[in-house]
């Protein structure tokens, strides 16, 4: 028998909820500081509105939940909260987007803004070399707090550190904490964000106005939203060429680092900053990075190199490499126009590409994708039985691993890495079935769906405003359900089953 939830339930689930929408809402005052930077009047409108609608909404959550003291919260009460949340943040955060009149449609607006939380890079947006510089912030910087993690934004500041903040932190595709507390691991995160985010815009701006050739201030504004996009491996960027805007090898160099450090593990951030450097190469994460991004670099490298593609070494890196580099992060940033990959690249490499996104990089870290903890697992567990076969019945095989401390392999963790990339594919397969639903050939559809679901962003045409709107609504679900792994989102409808058949 399904039990329905009970009241006492839904006012924690509306409590929770509304701090998270009061503290994503507040963000909307930074584009406003820019927009009036920037002499801009009709953005500052927008977000007004934008503004008032999400502080309204959670508020208006908070005094119908009515709790007095401070409430317990369970497991399925976090992942319920953060699910719906982003949800809710999805919608409230597509509003200024869509009174700037640069989408067609709400759900044009809404699929952006989705696409900037989970730090995907699909993009829907129409004229972007003319939208506002608020407006543009503001497709960035959700972008940066997606990829913190918009919880993470609440613990800093609104919710008191506890079980069920862990819960909640949880929800958001994180299971792993850099410190005891989990306010005080969010309180890191952003910490350390913020740090690189300062030293990373100036180095980039540097590179956009000594190399690039833009005035200082666009400069800066161009590094930070790059570097936003890229630390937070989302792949928007302030121009419709996305990177190709530069025609700059320094700048793209600088991009490359800022992904990669943004692929890494925020504990291996932790460790470095304390001095411990040794961790980065002997972290199993890392060393799979490597591995992987060796082999599939390879693949597309000979598909490529057969195919003539780029005629020197330079074009092979600047162009080829490149992609790999920025699939496998699943940041998006790309250095070739979107039909390129279908006409040039051929079969091999979009399946190298395909892999590379597909895969990821770090848990705990801003990325999307399957991620290398799993990866790493399933390939250990793999050696591990092959042994088992070559050794005699009598012998004891035991393998160890090392990720933030020295770790034994057991069944239990393989299961779970097993389970979770069971589910990606799935997802992946979901969402190739739908574009060929709607038309589109297999490799392209399988492509579009790895990059929506491993929220990647690279696209190979499929995305644009013409696109059948199920599909749309399919790809938003992809995005989504990556970014948090599946467990909320899953809970959450479980939960909305229970409300509507519970006894």
């Amino acid at each position: 028998m399904i039990l329905k939830p009970q009241t006492l339930d839904i006012r924690i689930i509306l409590h929770f909820l509304g701090k998270i929408i009061l503290g994503f809402g507040m963000m909307m005052v930074l584009p406003v500081a820019v927009s009036v930077m920037f002499g801009e009047t009709v953005p500052v409108v927008d977000f007004a509105i934008g503004l008032i609608a999400s502080i309204s909404t959670g508020v208006l959550c908070i005094l119908v939940a009515r709790l007095d003291k401070h409430p317990e919260m369970n497991w399925m009460h976090g992942m319920v909260v953060v699910s719906l949340g982003w949800l809710v943040c999805m919608v409230l955060g597509a509003i200024p987007l869509y009174l700037s009149g640069h989408w067609k449609t709400f759900l044009d607006a809404c699929f952006e803004s989705m696409s900037a939380l989970a730090t995907t890079g699909l993009s829907l947006v129409q004229d972007l070399d003319h939208l506002s510089h608020g407006a543009n912030f503001w497709r960035h910087l959700m972008m940066f707090l997606g990829g913190q993690g918009i919880v993470v934004v609440a613990l800093s500041f609104l919710v008191k550190g506890g079980a069920g903040a862990f819960r909640m932190y949880v929800g958001e595709g994180r299971d792993e904490k850099i410190l005891p507390n989990v306010a005080e691991t969010a309180k890191f995160i952003w910490l350390v964000s913020l740090v690189y985010f300062v030293v990373g815009t100036l180095l980039l701006a540097l590179c956009g106005h000594l190399s690039a050739g833009l005035s200082l201030r666009e400069a800066v504004f161009h590094g930070a939203c790059i570097f936003m996009a890229a630390f937070d491996t989302g792949g928007f960027s302030p121009q419709s060429q996305s990177i190709i805007y530069y025609q700059d090898g320094l700048f793209e160099f600088g991009t490359i680092i800022v992904m990669v450090w943004g692929a890494i593990n925020f504990n291996l951030h932790y460790a470095i900053w304390n001095g411990k450097r040794k961790e980065l190469w002997k972290d199993i994460e890392v060393r799979t990075f490597v591995i992987t991004l060796g082999l599939v670099t390879l693949l597309a490298a000979a598909a490529l190199a057969k195919g003539h593609v780029y005629g020197t070494i330079i074009g092979l890196v600047r162009r080829g490499l490149y992609q790999i580099i920025s699939a496998h992060t699943t940041t998006g940033f790309s250095t070739i126009y979107s039909p390129q990959f279908i006409l040039e690249w051929k079969s091999l490499a979009l399946l190298a590409i395909i892999v590379a996104m597909g895969m990821g990089a770090s848990i705990c870290s801003t990325t999307g994708g399957i991620k290398m903890l799993r990866i790493g697992l399933i390939a250990k567990a793999f050696r591990e039985d092959v042994k088992r076969f070559l050794m005699s019945d009598s012998s004891v095989v035991s393998t160890k691993f090392h990720h933030l401390k020295d770790m034994f392999l057991d069944d239990k963790l393989v299961r779970s890495a097993a389970l979770m990339t069971i589910a990606y594919v799935l997802v992946y397969l979901f969402g190739t079935a739908a574009a060929c639903f709607a038309g589109y050939p297999l490799l392209e559809s399988l492509f579009e769906s790895t990059s929506a679901a491993g929220n990647v962003g690279l696209s190979c045409g499929i995305t644009q405003v013409g696109m059948p709107v199920f599909l749309k609504v399919v790809y938003i679900i992809q995005m989504w359900a990556g970014r948090l792994e599946f467990v909320s989102v899953l809970v959450l409808g479980g939960f909305i089953v229970s409300c509507i058949r519970g006894k």
